[in-house]
């Protein structure tokens, strides 16, 4: 296999959504240390093409004789899943001058500065195609990553993500690794149809007459026309006071119809009917509020709704204010205002960054009083700010925004409608449903199903590239979906890697409670109503560690396409006082837009514990009181189920264990012997092992062996093959006994006893 430093592998698709389309490429460590490698170094590859990557560590578990690529490098190879491909070291040269391609929108606002910034560090051949998703491989560079993907993020909306751009010319042509000295350019300008203002600031390296794109949805695009589907409520990340921004028609929105009817009907009493005001004896200032998850569409809402009515727009966003100095930020607002018609609309995105709560600033003190002035002149200017969280506004400004507007997540109708939006340009194949994709994507709002078409996009063109078919497939979807994540759940999401309950070994009857408990009031909430009971709130799991609890909750959210939040307690406890019960009551919030959501608390018990036993200062006590609220609380937990997983049930507050809340504790034991002998041939699946390998048999012999004990057990048996061979291809009975002397069992007798005295008491 290995010839003067060659090593031919076969390419497969990764998965891992850390490595994907950073020009990074993984090999198992002997594959590595045969190329004479060190995690980190380039490698040249040779597939119909020949490129070059950056070569890192696989799982230990991985395969010897695979090349894992993301579909980026696979194309730049020219290479399918299973295709033979040579590696070889090569000798790494620092780029004079790179030169890319891309589509116009990125090439008007991204400067060459950041372009070198997001590709820093990547290795590149001449014909390659590279995205804009920065490298990191090491701590001292997060900071510049995250200052690139901020700027990114600002100047071309969440669609920079998935954007892959050509490498038209490199010097040297390759294997070339791209530096802070590379100059690199972009093949040509592009000039579209809006002009900046002059006094408007520009990007580093614009000058003054320069034109860019109107931007739609999120991502900068030239202005398009009316399509036959409805268009998406994505917030558009327009440049201020930019004239030509395309503005949605009113009778095209989708995913918030109702919010929008709302906010017109709102600004048209407001605007062109006071004199019905004046017959009913009242009067209204136009001060509103419009709160939503990020990408929900309140921009774009506010933007159609004032087209609708015959208003006029002046937008400015908080964020961008707040990082101004202070003198700066009061002039800007006021060139705001002072831009506004009759009848006209003062937009402010993000405004808790203007007006945070529970800290008053000069900045925000003038933008409230400003607010006032605004709206002294009844009918002829609206102030429409749109938050994130009403909570994170300062309250003295609410009475000045007087009325409310809620933005909800979209649900599978809107979902599904915004789907056939982003599609109407792309060949979609006849055995795609795009409801069973919205289905499958519950907690992503319009931004999150653009970048997710986008992706799906990609896939179906590098697949176009090599000759194959140019529709969208359900493949494309399936894993646009495994890597764009919903921005609701960003942090606290868990990848579950297609993992359903078919994969758990035994546990038949935990199976069953866990499928009534948690799948479902997720899958068939209809049926609760329709039998006039609500839905159970939770369940806690326990029993001794390495059971599969956490392994199991996994396989429930898999089955139930549920999205899926971890919840890490050092995240929750903070010692401020009042900070930890606001995460939880944030935590559950998101939870709440995400839903269908299962939540699940590891360690329990480290948590919740029994209220008046802690030495935190009381910390404990109030995550728990908050904890007790919002799972029975005043405001209703709807498709949001919560589980818990512990080894010490005693030690959780007895509180949380009540009906209406973790209601149900089901113990979860060691595996019997036919439970092991499940769990054996369900990690042994993929395991070669010789006609003389009776798992039944050995399964007896593993009392006190959990479930990870058995899944090490099958491991270091392939592992004991490996060592008398590298080219072993069979796992014979002689190593699953030698195995079986390495890998002990690590349950204890004495807790697995009070464990199950405990479940006996309950039952009892």
């Amino acid at each position: 296999m290995t010839t003067a430093g060659t090593l031919t592998l076969t390419a497969t698709r990764a998965r891992a959504a850390l490595d994907a389309r950073r020009g990074i490429v993984r090999l198992h460590p002997e594959a590595l240390t045969a190329l004479g490698l060190r995690p980190g170094d380039p490698v040249g590859i040779t597939g119909r093409r020949a490129t070059a990557a950056i070569a890192l560590e696989a799982d230990r578990y991985a395969s010897r004789r695979a090349l894992y690529a993301d579909d980026l490098t696979l194309g730049n190879i020219g290479a399918r899943d299973g295709d033979p491909v040579r590696l070889a070291p090569i000798a790494l040269a620092a780029a004079d001058r790179v030169v890319l391609s891309g589509p116009a929108s990125a090439v008007a606002v991204v400067d060459p500065d950041t372009l070198r910034l997001a590709l820093l560090s990547k290795v590149v051949c001449e014909g390659d195609d590279v995205s804009l998703l920065p490298i990191e491989l090491g701590s001292s560079a997060r900071e510049a990553v995250t200052a690139t993907r901020r700027t990114l993020n600002n100047t071309l909306g969440m669609g920079w993500t998935t954007m892959v751009l050509n490498v038209v010319e490199s010097e040297p042509a390759s294997g070339a690794m791209i530096t802070s000295d590379t100059r690199v350019e972009w093949l040509n300008e592009v000039r579209t149809a809006v002009d900046l203002p002059s006094d408007l600031p520009l990007p580093a390296g614009r000058t003054p007459g320069t034109r860019m794109p109107a931007t739609y949805g999120g991502t900068a695009s030239a202005a398009r026309p009316r399509a036959e589907a409805r268009a998406p409520l994505a917030d558009s990340r327009a440049p201020e006071a930019v004239p030509g921004v395309a503005t949605i028609p009113y009778d095209e929105l989708a995913g918030a119809k109702i919010p929008a009817e709302e906010l017109r009907e709102l600004l048209d009493l407001g605007f062109n009917h006071r004199e019905v005001l004046k017959v009913v004896g009242t009067d209204m200032a136009l001060g509103v509020l419009v709160s939503g998850p990020s990408g929900a569409g309140k921009a774009t809402i506010v933007r159609s709704v004032a087209e609708a009515v015959g208003a006029g727009v002046s937008e400015v966003s908080g964020s961008d204010l707040a990082a101004l100095e202070a003198n700066a930020a009061a002039d800007r607002l006021r060139s705001a205002v002072a831009a506004l018609t009759v009848p006209g609309v003062l937009l402010v995105r993000g405004v808790e960054h203007l007006a945070p709560a529970g800290r008053r600033t000069p900045l925000g003190t003038m933008f409230s009083r400003l607010v006032e002035e605004v709206l002294a002149e009844p009918g002829e200017h609206a102030v429409v700010c749109t938050t994130t969280s009403v909570e994170d506004v300062d309250a003295s400004l609410r009475p000045r925004l007087e009325h409310e507007v809620v933005v909800p997540m979209p649900d599978g109708e809107a979902r599904r409608d915004l789907l056939v939006y982003f599609t109407r340009s792309m060949k979609v194949a006849e055995d795609v449903k795009l409801e069973s994709v919205a289905h499958r994507a519950p907690g992503y709002v319009a931004s999150d199903l653009a970048v997710m078409v986008r992706e799906a996009g990609v896939r179906a063109a590098l697949r176009a590239k090599e000759g194959g078919a140019t529709a969208l497939q359900n493949s494309d979807f399936d894993g646009a979906l495994e890597s764009v994540r919903p921005t609701s759940l960003a942090g606290d999401s868990v990848e579950l890697g297609g993992l359903t309950l078919a994969d758990v070994g035994g546990m038949e009857p935990l199976k069953q409670t866990l499928t009534e408990t948690v799948l479902w009031p997720l899958t068939y909430p209809d049926a609760f109503t329709r039998l006039g009971i609500e839905a159970p709130r939770g369940i806690l799991l326990y029993g001794p560690p390495g059971c599969g609890k956490t392994y199991i909750v996994r396989a429930v959210a898999g089955e139930g396409h549920a999205n899926v939040m971890s919840v890490k307690g050092s995240e929750l406890l903070n010692k401020w006082v009042g900070e930890s019960e606001k995460n939880v009551r944030e935590l559950f919030r998101r939870a709440r837009q995400a839903s269908p959501t299962l939540m699940f608390f590891d360690e329990l018990d480290a948590l919740a514990p029994v209220r008046g036993a802690g030495t935190d200062g009381g910390t404990a006590d109030r995550v728990v009181a908050a904890l007790l609220t919002e799972l029975d609380g005043a405001e209703a937990l709807r498709d949001v189920v919560v589980v818990g997983a512990t080894n010490r049930p005693d030690m959780i507050d007895p509180a949380l264990l009540r009906p209406g809340r973790l209601e149900r504790l089901v113990y979860v034991p060691p595996p019997d012997a036919r439970g092991r002998a499940d769990i054996l041939r369900s990690n042994a699946k993929n395991v070669p092992f010789a006609e003389d390998v009776d798992l039944d048999a050995v399964a007896d012999e593993l009392w006190l062996y959990s479930a990870a004990d058995c899944a090490a057990l099958v491991r270091e048996a392939a592992l004991t093959a490996m060592r008398e061979s590298l080219d072993a291809s069979i796992v014979t009975a002689a190593h699953v006994e030698q195995a079986m002397e390495r890998v002990r069992p690590s349950l204890d007798p004495e807790q697995l006893e009070y464990l199950e005295n405990y479940a006996s008491n309950r039952e009892g």
